[in-house]
C-alpha cells in the first residue's frame, strides 16, 4: 500500500489547512490511520489517529479542539482538518496506516504503523 499525503503549505496564525492522505488500495476499510509531525529540530510525534471504522479517535493534547481527523473509506482517503493554526504547528506532517483486525482501535506509536506517506510541509507564519 502506498500513501500520498498532500495539502500542506503556508498558513497564517489562526488559519486553517486540510491535509489529505490517499491510499493506493481500494480496500481501505481495515486500515487504521495516524497523522504524525516532525517540527524543525525535533522528533516525530503523534498528532491524531483514527480507527479503521472511524469510531475511535485520538488527539494529542496540543491539537485537541483544533484538529479533526476523518476517514473516507469510499475514497480510500484520510483527512486532517487543522483549524486555529499556531506557529508551533509548523512541521512536516506524515500520514501512516496499518492493517488491523481490531476495527475500533486507534494506534499512537509510530512503530506500529506499516505504511507511510512522503510528508507534507506545513508552515504557520505571519
Amino acid at each position: 500500500v502506498q500513501l500520498q499525503a498532500s495539502g500542506g503549505g503556508l498558513a497564517q496564525p489562526g488559519g486553517s489547512l486540510t491535509l489529505s492522505c490517499v491510499a493506493s488500495t481500494p480496500l481501505f476499510n481495515p486500515y487504521a490511520v495516524g497523522w504524525f509531525r516532525q517540527p524543525p529540530g525535533k522528533e516525530r510525534e503523534i498528532v491524531a489517529a483514527i480507527s479503521a471504522t472511524g469510531s475511535s479517535q485520538y488527539f494529542a493534547a496540543t491539537v485537541k479542539g483544533r484538529f479533526t481527523i476523518t476517514k473516507d473509506r469510499a475514497k480510500s482517503t484520510a483527512y486532517l482538518q487543522m483549524n486555529g493554526l499556531e506557529p508551533e504547528d509548523t512541521a512536516i506532517y506524515y500520514c501512516a496506516a496499518l492493517y488491523t483486525i481490531y476495527s475500533d482501535t486507534y494506534y499512537v506509536n509510530s512503530h506500529e504503523y506499516t505504511y507511510w506517506g512522503q510528508g507534507t510541509l506545513v508552515t504557520v507564519s505571519s
